[in-house]
């Protein structure tokens, strides 16, 4: 008698479940995207219900340029968990940034391309440093980065002297950046838009992409398979400094004047939360900037509704404190992880 025996169904890189057994809508946006946007969709309903002015075009706008620089820092953090790493250090980068952009704005008689490349410049460099601490110094990304948390900090109030620098806008460009419109949407929002089309492009259709997802999935099959690993570490966090370069610069144009800390402080907190709730394995080689944008314009949604309602703004970072956590318990849920100190 022959015994017939049924393959197991393939898994899903997307949900982590069979494939076989998804009906199509999940197949098509995801499981975790369709349950973010479930999650967006009863907190729209809750605000707009107890406030009739919170689905108003005008706050929603509002919530779209108070998202954008969260959501710049998210998107890149995103590439570089998915590589395996993690930056903490993003917030005190933008503070930086911001600093330098304002303060080389002033010094050159309010050149506004001097304070930009001056930013840009600062960002770059801060990047690969931290690539190099970590590549050469052998340093976990988690304690490189977190060192760079307090230093970076730390630099921007030595060169501020702990006080905003400068005024931006009396000039075009940066009113522009941080108040202008096109097509009726905020720059800062098509800027946002730009820089996650141009991630996910990269992410989902070059070699780049494909060898990122493999050094965070299995870097020694990754080394063995003859990529550069060092080489795509330190690009990575140059790519983190970059675009922690422009989230410094909106925040200058936005606020008006180079911010050491204020506008920055806790952005590293909502990047990683918005990294994690959209997907990304926090053990790298899984994730999308779709989910990331997803979770970031949940994340503005409920920080603006409870603010709208007079909450006090502690409870914001007790809410993204606990929607950490609760992404990482979905995660280790799905992959099946083995509780500490718990027989398996």
């Amino acid at each position: 008698m022959t015994t017939v025996t049924t393959p197991p169904a393939l898994s899903d890189p997307k949900t982590g479940g069979p494939s076989g057994n998804r009906p199509p809508l999940i197949g098509a946006i995801g499981g975790q995207n369709l349950s973010l946007i479930g999650a967006l969709a009863v907190v729209l309903a809750v605000f707009g219900t107890l406030n009739d002015n919170y689905l108003s075009l005008t706050n929603m706008q509002v919530i779209a340029e108070a998202a954008t620089i969260t959501g710049l820092l998210a998107i890149v953090q995103t590439v570089v968990i998915i590589c395996g790493g993690l930056d903490i250090s993003v917030g005190s980068q933008v503070g930086v940034a911001s600093v330098v952009s304002a303060m080389a704005f002033t010094s050159t008689g309010s050149n506004p391309l001097a304070g930009m490349a001056a930013a840009f410049a600062v960002g770059i460099a801060i990047g690969i440093l931290n690539g190099l601490i970590i590549v050469y110094g052998r340093v976990n990304p988690t304690i490189a980065t977190l060192a760079g948390l307090a230093a970076y900090k730390g630099l921007a109030q030595l060169i501020s002297d702990g006080r905003a620098q400068g005024y931006v806008l009396n000039n075009a460009a940066f009113v522009f950046l941080g108040r202008g419109k096109i097509a009726g949407l905020p720059v800062m929002v098509w800027i946002l838009i730009a820089v996650t089309v141009a991630v996910h492009v990269l992410l989902k259709h070059t070699d780049i992409g494909r060898n990122i997802y493999a050094i965070g999935g299995n870097d020694t099959a990754a080394r063995l398979a003859g990529i550069n690993i060092n080489k795509y570490l330190i690009a990575v966090y140059a790519l983190i400094g970059t675009v922690a370069a422009i989230a410094g610069i909106l925040l200058t144009a936005r606020t008006g004047s180079g911010q050491p800390t204020s506008g920055s402080e806790g952005l590293e907190l909502k990047a990683i939360t918005a990294a994690a709730l959209g997907g990304c394995a926090l053990k790298g080689g899984k994730g999308g900037v779709g989910g990331t944008l997803l979770a970031v314009a949940l994340l503005g949604c409920l920080e603006n509704g409870l603010t709208v309602q007079g909450i006090n703004s502690f409870w914001q970072n007790v809410a993204q404190g606990a929607l950490l956590v609760i992404a990482v318990v979905i995660q280790q849920r799905r992959n099946r992880e083995r509780a500490i100190g718990l027989p398996a």
